[in-house]
């Protein structure tokens, strides 16, 4: 089965739990485990949460779930003023994701994460996480 929706939120505290919880819901119904469910929902929460700290009064967000057998994709869209992941770089040999904890912990929990900023202005930030558990390690022997 497929999950797939857009929610229109208004840049409000208020809207972050809301959307977590609907995308909890769905990814509950679905019956992925609890683990992946609780990792999604707060990588969610972090990206949801930068768009209400930094994107400006009156804007408006979007959160655009899509969920199948096998992958759980988050787009966090915002017309917001965004930012430069290359300006967030303290220096030579350290990651642009350094400087933020939020960003580090939503790298950490999920598969893929990407921004971007599109021809229209509006900055989008990607999560991607597998839903199906890795496959165990197995030991090879060498021939």
């Amino acid at each position: 089965m497929d999950i797939a929706f857009t929610v229109h939120l208004p840049v409000d505290t208020d809207s972050v739990p809301f959307i977590r919880g609907l995308c909890r819901q769905a990814l509950e119904h679905l019956r992925i485990e609890r683990t992946v469910v609780d990792e999604v929902a707060l990588a969610l929460t972090e990206a949801c949460a930068n768009v209400v700290q930094h994107a400006g009064e009156h804007a408006e967000y979007e959160v655009e779930v899509a969920i199948d057998d096998r992958l759980c994709r988050i787009s966090v869209v915002d017309s917001g003023e965004g930012f430069d992941p290359a300006a967030l770089s303290g220096g030579a040999g350290r990651s642009p994701l350094d400087e933020g904890r939020g960003l580090l912990l939503m790298q950490a929990l999920v598969d893929r994460l990407d921004f971007r900023h599109e021809s229209d202005g509006r900055h989008r930030v990607t999560l991607e996480k597998r839903l199906a558990p890795h496959p165990p390690l197995r030991l090879v022997d060498p021939v």
